[in-house]
């Protein structure tokens, strides 16, 4: 069963992404967080073994955005292996380029339909992150169609 985490502060989007993850075919348990403060508290009390096995980030929330997270993550020892998938609306090179060189593992803009959010977790879940280093950055944006 794949553990795995969503933090992003649209209740939409939370629920859009809970019914995606009914129809993908791998079993999986998910843990929520309103924004960047939730999820960092998440981990640090869930964060005995077994750690998640992916992290779906947004960038853009309240209190604690997921640049910032993605920095905390990346400079706690405890943390900072586990893969990040930045999930989210912004399309901006810049936004893409920052979270690569903080190590974030993929970067994802947010499907515009149901069937490509299904195809996108999917696709996620199916690679294997944890075993390889931060992909090439030519590969580091993943494009569902």
């Amino acid at each position: 069963m794949k553990n795995i985490f969503l933090a992003d502060d649209d209740t939409d989007d939370r629920m859009f992404f809970e019914d995606a993850l009914k129809k993908v075919t791998i079993p999986t348990h998910l843990t929520l967080a309103n924004d960047g403060l939730e999820l960092m508290s998440n981990l640090e009390t869930v964060i005995e073994p077994p750690p998640p096995d992916v992290i779906f980030l947004d960038l853009n929330m309240p209190r604690k955005n997921g640049f910032q997270c993605l920095e905390e993550i990346r400079n706690t020892s405890k943390l900072k292996d586990i893969p990040i998938v930045i999930f989210s609306t912004t399309t901006n090179d810049d936004a893409v380029n920052k979270t690569y060189q903080h190590g974030a593992n993929h970067y994802i803009c947010k499907p515009p339909s149901f069937e490509l959010l299904v195809k996108a977790i999917e696709t996620v879940l199916t690679l294997e992150m944890w075993q390889k280093p931060q992909p090439p950055k030519e590969k580091f944006v993943l494009v569902i169609s």
